[in-house]
């Protein structure tokens, strides 16, 4: 019985490996989580929050254009017409005075772009969110070429939409 059997020789690696996969499983657990509290959803911790603290965000502003737009365009051989109601949003007191400021900078663009479109182009949801942004970039635009900074109008939102 000098030889041993492959049986005997083989178990005593077997009961070391399992230690080693377990410390294994618990450092890549430990990665997980700690990538997870660094980068998940509840990053904002201790550092961010400070942060949040010393700057907290400023109510928003809203500045509507009023009166509605009215627009003409035609639309398989008919005259449509389109009324629309919109709304600039900031946080910043001086860009909310310079679009009351400038309305009708901002009136003339928003009228040529909304008398571009045609019947198609806005008549389903991704059309009116696509002429949304572009309404948005007129509006930027005017507060900057008055020497305001554009990209603090944060949004701009169509209140009303009416298609005939």
């Amino acid at each position: 019985m000098a030889d041993p059997t492959p049986e005997a020789t083989e178990a005593p690696p077997k009961k070391r490996r399992l230690p080693l996969i377990i410390a294994i499983v618990v450092v890549a657990l430990a990665g997980a989580g700690a990538a997870w509290w660094f980068l998940g959803p509840g990053a904002a911790h201790e550092g961010d929050a400070g942060a949040e603290a010393a700057a907290p965000l400023a109510e928003p502003i809203y500045v509507a254009l009023d009166p509605p737009f009215v627009v003409n365009f035609e639309a398989g051989g008919q005259v449509r017409f389109l009324q629309v109601a919109a709304q600039a949003m900031t946080r910043d007191p001086a860009a909310a005075e310079l679009v009351k400021r400038h309305d009708p900078m901002v009136r003339n663009a928003m009228l040529l772009l909304l008398a571009g479109q045609s019947y198609e182009s806005v008549a389903t949801r991704e059309g009116k969110e696509a002429l949304r942004h572009r309404a948005l970039e007129e509006v930027r635009a005017v507060v900057k070429a008055q020497g305001g900074d554009g990209a603090v109008i944060e949004d701009l939102y169509f209140t009303s939409f009416v298609m005939q």
